[in-house]
C-alpha cells in the first residue's frame, strides 16, 4: 500500500517573524491566527497545504541539527504551481518589490514555465506553471 497524506506542513526557521509575515503578505499569502503567536504563524497556502514560519530558537527545539545557513546552503526548495505564467510573473515580481531576492532567471521548457525567489531568511522559492496540452506524448510517459 502506497503513502498517502492529506496535508503538509513545511516548517521554516525565520530571524524576524513579523518582517517575513509582512513579506508574505506582500506576496499574497494569508495567516491562520489560531496557529500564530510570537514564536511562530501558519502561512496557509492552500487548504491542505500550509508553511510554519519559526522564530530561530523556537525552530531549534523541534531539531538537534544546526539551521542552515541560507546565505551559502540549500536544504530544499520550495517548489509551488500557478494558474498561469502570469500569475508566476505577478507572484514573483510581488516577492522582489516586498524585499525578496532574485534567484533564478524565468525557465520556459515550453510544456513549464517557472521563476524562483529567496525571501528574507534566504529560502528559496519556486512558483510553476505547467501546460499539460503543450506536453510531448513521450514526455507524459513514466
Amino acid at each position: 500500500m502506497a503513502l498517502t497524506a492529506d496535508q503538509i506542513f513545511v516548517n521554516l526557521p525565520v530571524k524576524d517573524l513579523n518582517k517575513a509575515v509582512e513579506f508574505f503578505r506582500a506576496v499574497g499569502f494569508d495567516f491562520n491566527p489560531q496557529f500564530t503567536d510570537e514564536n511562530a504563524t501558519c502561512m496557509i497556502v492552500s487548504d491542505k497545504i500550509f508553511v510554519m514560519l519559526l522564530v530561530e530558537n523556537f525552530y531549534k527545539t523541534f531539531t538537534s541539527k544546526e539551521i542552515a545557513n541560507t546565505a551559502t546552503t540549500n536544504e530544499v526548495i520550495i517548489a509551488l504551481s500557478a494558474e498561469s505564467r502570469e500569475e508566476v510573473d505577478a507572484i514573483v515580481n510581488r516577492a522582489l518589490e516586498a524585499g525578496g531576492k532574485p534567484y533564478n532567471e524565468p525557465v520556459d521548457h515550453g510544456f513549464m514555465y517557472s521563476w524562483s525567489f529567496q525571501d528574507v531568511d534566504g529560502h528559496l522559492w519556486e512558483f510553476t506553471h505547467m501546460d499539460a496540452n503543450a506536453l510531448n506524448p513521450e514526455q507524459g510517459q513514466a
